[in-house]
């Protein structure tokens, strides 16, 4: 079975870590869309040589978060994006952004080269899943 996601796994970054944002950047790319079956917890482990643990946490997760369902009998699939205001959905990224920010100051960028490296990967994900997924192979986007 082939994942119907790329994830390269990088030594210092939790593979739990790693293979959530992968699953993410594959469902705002595209590559992923609501309904479609996400793999199991035994063949997500054996694709990526993986603790059957990890495997479980990752989509335990992944399910917490809205994205995945499980649905009795069909398996686990993609969930719906979150409804609701533009605020209520910002809201949800409170956390994030926070840490998207204090990241940028650590390494002293400006909110204005910040903006610009935002826009540089919103115009990537417009773009379409293959060029999203070329930059993921290569393994040049980490949170």
């Amino acid at each position: 079975m082939t994942l119907p996601f790329a994830v390269v796994l990088k030594s210092g970054w939790p593979v739990h870590d790693q293979v959530v944002f992968a699953v993410e950047r594959a469902l705002v790319s595209g590559q992923l869309r609501t309904g479609d079956p996400f793999p199991s917890v035994r063949a997500l482990s054996q694709e990526l040589r993986i603790n059957p643990n990890t495997a479980h946490r990752i989509v335990a997760t992944l399910v917490r978060d809205g994205l995945l369902e499980v649905r009795p009998g069909m398996g686990t699939t993609v969930a719906k994006p979150p409804s609701g205001t533009a605020t209520q959905r910002r809201v949800l990224l409170n956390e994030d952004v926070e840490r998207l920010v204090v990241a940028a100051r650590k390494v002293s960028l400006t909110m204005d080269e910040l903006v610009d490296a935002v826009r540089e990967h919103w115009q990537r994900f417009e773009q379409g899943p293959k060029r999203a997924d070329a930059k993921a192979k290569t393994g040049s986007s980490r949170p």
